[in-house]
């Protein structure tokens, strides 16, 4: 059974990609009316590069997550089995 959730699990995780995507997206637009810079953005700032790039980690991180952790409650609840580790001591 845990071997049905790797297609779940890539497809959970694209989805996720895509809404963290978008709620970074969002949450740029609250900061800055301009694009997030790069970090080879030659006419930028530090703190604007270094801001863009750890809001971006936080939101894209945080998002996979809880979307990781919705599909395996919900995997467990629909076959009665848990995708992945029981207890934090078995990684």
């Amino acid at each position: 059974m845990k071997l049905l959730y790797k297609p779940v699990g890539l497809v959970v995780g694209f989805v996720g990609g895509m809404l963290a995507r978008r709620l970074f997206g969002a949450l740029w637009a609250r900061i800055d009316d301009a694009e997030p810079p790069k970090p080879t953005t030659e006419r930028t700032s530090w703190p604007r590069v270094i801001g863009a790039a750890a809001l971006q980690g936080a939101v894209f991180r945080g998002t996979k997550a809880a979307v990781d952790r919705a599909g395996a409650k919900s995997f467990a609840h629909l076959f009665g089995v848990w995708p992945g580790e029981r207890d934090p001591d078995e990684a």
